[in-house]
């Protein structure tokens, strides 16, 4: 029986063979090679960066005029250090409570009345059989959004007008009014919400249209084969599958709610309602603006922004632990 001599070669591992480094491209050639790769997306994305830098990150620099007694003519280098003095001025400030309710107010109103409205009437939209009904609706429903913001205040201070505006004629007729809508604190929370929700809320659906077409129409066929009908398949189908979409624009949301609508509280607001209409912004505008209170102005701003990201934070980390989903 012969004997069959069977060599075993082992391979020595590449890495420690000297002069195998060449082989393996550098750092450089692969970035090299996966921006050629990705040329197109790339200059699709660099407008969009450099509009970024130059508008949003180089202006930080000016936060700086927060912590001085910022002087135009001294530049921001020039103009006197004196730390937390102007947010001092501002907490200390008899205007401050009434600010940060406002805003507070105003945004809060705005979410828990405008957030599910888009949601509802993109589901009452999917629901509609007829095409042709259905396409008219969301026209109408999408054109107040492309409205110019000036026009809906216009509109909103014709209507309201105590002398000849439709809504106190229409009151009139049971024998109340005039009431002068624009003028009295307690309206202004109530007209600035219920505009905001007829601008926004047909827009608003869009995204949340897209998401239900984006389900599997076999989760459909399959509850209605459970005995699903219409609300079982909106309760058990439709809301699960666009959850996702609802949670991140919550955060979003959320996370802006002291970001009120600056120009139109400034334009529907007068003294007699800072009351209830006076917010950050507005304030911020009257003393940087008009008072030429740069370095105050810009501390308030800070502190309002400062605010912004921690409830931006806070919302992400609570919907990563209840529900797994988030921005991040």
């Amino acid at each position: 029986m012969g004997v069959m001599n069977i060599r075993t070669e082992v391979k020595q591992p590449e890495a420690s063979i000297p002069g195998s480094a060449h082989r393996h491209p550098n750092l450089f050639l692969r970035f090299a090679k996966n921006v050629r790769k990705d040329i197109q997306f790339i200059l699709i994305l660099l407008p969009v960066l450099i509009y970024y830098i130059i508008f949003h990150y180089v202006p930080m620099y000016g936060l700086l005029i927060a912590f001085k007694d910022f002087q135009p003519m001294k530049g921001i280098l020039g103009s006197e250090w004196i730390g937390f003095q102007n947010f001092s001025e501002f907490f200390d400030s008899i205007y401050f409570w009434r600010l940060l309710r406002n805003t507070v107010l105003l945004s809060l109103y705005s979410l828990i009345w405008g957030f599910p409205v888009p949601i509802i009437f993109a589901l009452m939209l999917n629901e509609l059989k007829e095409r042709f009904f259905k396409k008219a609706v969301q026209t109408i429903s999408y054109l107040p959004h492309f409205i110019s913001l000036v026009v809906v205040v216009g509109m909103i201070v014709t209507f309201t007008s105590p002398l000849d505006g439709v809504i106190n004629i229409f009151l009139g007729w049971f024998g109340i009014g005039p009431i002068n809508f624009l003028s009295e604190p307690g309206w202004f929370r109530t007209i600035y919400v219920s505009s905001g929700i007829w601008q926004s809320f047909g827009w608003g659906s869009i995204i949340y249209l897209a998401a239900i077409a984006g389900i599997n129409p076999q989760l459909y066929e399959a509850a209605e084969m459970d005995g699903a009908r219409r609300w079982g398949k909106i309760r058990h189908v439709t809301l699960p599958g666009i959850m996702p979409t609802i949670i991140i624009l919550f955060i979003l949301n959320f996370g802006q709610l002291m970001d009120v609508g600056f120009e139109k509280v400034l334009l529907l607001y007068n003294p007699a309602t800072y009351e209830t209409g006076d917010i950050i912004g507005t304030f911020v505008y009257r003393r940087g603006v008009l008072n030429a209170e740069y370095g105050y102005a810009a501390a308030v701003g800070l502190f309002n922004n400062a605010i912004n990201v921690c409830l931006l934070l806070t919302a992400n980390y609570l919907s990563r632990k209840v529900s797994e989903t988030s921005l991040w």
